[in-house]
């Protein structure tokens, strides 16, 4: 029987990656949105708030959580053979990571619900695949998040076994698997890594849910192993909100909206990001990750500068991310007349 000690309440920062680090995020509720008056709540603590803000839920995020509900289902009397899993694909910022780390909080405290008196459980373990990664380094990203001591003698069939072992124990139902773009099937140890995450699924009485940039244009669904993967595989995509339909432009407001009412700021003009939806829309191109930047950097330069409101002159000045600058320029230049001849 392999054993591990348990995780420990801690001030420090740990990430996700590990135990400790996730039963931070589990355990840590959203910061209490108090009355903006409120002379108790201090500018330390309301800059602590829009630092980290809401997390507020996008129609990709509904889908994700319904699929995942209902793979949970499927696999739950899944003895063996090929268990169903999740991909959550997109390009970058467009929140693929908040989604599933927000989903894996949602099944970890609903099996705490279900089993208040059962220490030691482990119903989910969320990682990420390390860059040029090896069968060894992405097993051993079980172990570290696990705390498993590895000797060095330990080869990475003694490692998959300790692991396989203790997760059945600690009945795991939620795997994570985040940034599996990064495993190049093209190349023999992006293969055998590939290999090794399938051979996981076979192992572990769980639900495996996949995010990468997308991923169904990248190499692991590409070929022999690519072909076993699609087929065991759906994939939800999270794509950049659009700004077209009624519809569409009805799903933005509502969430300018809700990141306007979570402000507390004291001399902000509510509304305000209602009213600039459409130019937050072109300034961020729709990425929750790009928004997400834009309205807390705001919110804590105002802040800090004691003005306590967000403008459309305090966005124009905020810098986003290369990316997200690019594409709020390009249009411009699209509208740009070609100089006359002659």
């Amino acid at each position: 029987m392999v054993t591990t000690a348990q995780p420990t309440t801690t001030s420090t920062f740990s990430p996700l990656t590990t135990w400790d680090g996730w039963q931070q995020f589990v355990d840590t509720a959203p910061a209490p949105a108090l009355d903006v008056g409120d002379q108790e709540w201090t500018l330390e603590q309301r800059e602590d708030y829009h630092a980290r803000f809401v997390v507020l839920k996008t129609p990709a995020m509904d889908a994700i959580s319904t699929a995942v509900r209902r793979l949970l289902l499927l696999n739950r009397g899944q003895q063996g053979g090929a268990r169903r899993g999740l991909i959550i694909s997109g390009p970058a910022t467009t929140g693929k990571t908040t989604a599933m780390q927000q989903l894996g909080r949602t099944v970890e405290l609903a099996d705490r619900r279900r089993h208040p008196d059962q220490d030691g459980r482990l119903p989910v373990l969320f990682i990420t695949v390390p860059p040029s990664s090896t069968p060894k380094m992405l097993i051993s990203e079980f172990a570290r998040f696990l705390g498993l001591p590895m000797l060095e003698r330990m080869n990475q069939i003694q490692i998959t076994n300790a692991v396989c072992e203790l997760l059945c124990e600690m009945g795991t139902q939620l795997v994570l698997v985040d940034d599996v773009h990064l495993m190049d099937t093209r190349s023999r140890a992006g293969a055998e890594t590939s290999d090794q995450l399938k051979y996981l699924g076979e192992r572990i009485p769980a639900t495996f849910v996949y995010s990468g940039i997308d991923v169904e244009t990248s190499p692991l669904l590409t070929g022999v192993r690519g072909s076993q993967l699609a087929g065991r595989f759906k994939i939800v995509r999270n794509q950049p909100l659009r700004y077209g339909s009624p519809a569409d432009k009805q799903i933005w407001h509502d969430l300018m909206s809700g990141m306007d009412s979570a402000l507390r700021l004291r001399h902000h003009r509510p509304g305000t990001l209602v009213m600039h939806a459409a130019y937050l829309h072109a300034r961020t191109g729709g990425r929750m990750g790009s928004l997400s930047h834009l309205v807390r950097e705001a919110a804590l330069i105002s802040l800090l500068d004691g003005t306590e409101k967000i403008t459309k002159k305090l966005i124009e000045q905020i810098e986003l991310d290369t990316a997200a600058e690019q594409r709020a320029r390009a249009p411009q230049r699209h509208r740009t007349p070609a100089p006359r001849c002659g």
